[in-house]
């Protein structure tokens, strides 16, 4: 039967439980804007007092931009003007924002007047959003309004990525009115890389390196730029994954494999490079002494070789003289055992 004391116990309970959830609540964060919303507004999406008026009328009074003209309707971007093309619409206004004040008061008069001066009729640019003083994540924000919806699968995990998170936008890699290509090739993109990526351009220039400088592989072979689920980015879910890509007879598996390393190529290699041979982190046969114990070469050497000579052929020789096949092997050793040997 329940007591006084049960009811007195159970009600403290209960009051324990509500004061924690009043607590709970007082203690929650409320999100907050960078900044007030209608400056947001504007930041991102331009001057709320203008209107769109399309390319043809924003361009027709301002000649400043006739070259970058001719580099947008020639680019990607700028064929999806075309209404046959199918495509939803992508125009100056996409990512300037709305152009009605930055030509007001520019008539074809004036324009024609001031030709005849020799002077180049601008528009008010101030009304425009301010695209190169935006912040880093805003400016992605610009370009991610219409590519984190169409086909580009791989800038679904942009947010995430490192890029991202160091605020690295889009601008600093992609300039869109530097000619009709906006895309980053593939030599241009490792010189692009290495403008921030010091150590990496140094490990590329030690004496083993992958052969990025002479132009047979590049940083975009393993790396996806703009994010992925793998570690460092990799374009592949795993070390070894896309290592094996280049290096398909290391994939396996192998009846007799080199256990506890075969899934990470890191254990023993530096991918852009290394002083030692086969990219190394250390030279033979210090590497593999790291988790082997060295022993003698032949067991039965000869009594007049003394113990400190066996010794040291024991330790300054490469392991991989005889054990040829380190990354795994199907056939066994002469012993009957896998010993990773030809």
């Amino acid at each position: 039967m329940w007591t006084r004391k049960h009811h007195l116990d159970k009600s403290y309970l209960v009051l324990m439980v509500i004061l924690t959830f009043i607590s709970g609540c007082v203690g929650l964060k409320g999100s907050k804007p960078i900044l007030p919303i209608r400056q947001y507004e504007k930041m991102i999406v331009g001057n709320l007092n203008a209107d769109y008026i399309g390319t043809e009328n924003c361009l027709a009074a301002c000649h400043e931009h006739d070259q970058l003209k001719l580099y947008f309707d020639a680019s990607t971007m700028g064929v999806q003007l075309q209404k046959k093309s199918g495509m939803p619409l992508v125009d100056c206004e996409s990512c300037h924002g709305p152009g009605s004040l930055a030509v007001k008061g520019l008539t074809k008069e004036l324009v024609e007047q001031n030709s005849k001066k020799g002077i180049r009729t601008a528009c008010d640019f101030k009304t425009l959003i301010d695209l190169k003083n935006l912040p880093a994540t805003a400016q992605s924000l610009i370009c991610l309004k219409c590519h984190t919806a169409n086909a580009t699968f791989n800038l679904h995990n942009w947010n995430t990525g490192p890029h991202a998170v160091n605020e690295v936008s889009c601008f600093n890699c992609h300039n869109l009115h530097a000619s009709p290509d906006l895309k980053v090739t593939p030599l241009a993109s490792s010189q692009l890389c290495f403008s921030c990526h010091k150590t990496a351009q140094m490990q590329f220039s030690l004496p083993s390196h992958h052969p990025l400088k002479e132009g047979r592989v590049f940083c975009i072979d393993c790396h996806n730029v703009h994010g992925s689920f793998a570690d460092h980015s990799l374009i592949k879910d795993d070390i070894k994954e896309t290592c094996v890509q280049c290096h398909p007879d290391k994939r396996g598996p192998f009846r007799y494999a080199h256990a506890d390393v075969a899934e990470n190529c890191y254990n023993c290699h530096s991918p852009h490079g290394s002083i030692n041979n086969s990219l190394l982190n250390t030279r033979e046969p210090f590497l593999c002494l790291q988790c082997h114990e060295g022993h003698r070469l032949n067991s039965s050497a000869s009594p007049a070789t003394s113990a400190s000579a066996e010794h040291a052929r024991a330790m300054y020789t490469r392991c991989t003289d005889c054990h040829s096949t380190i990354h795994g092997t199907d056939r066994p050793s002469n012993s009957g055992e896998g010993r990773l040997t030809r």
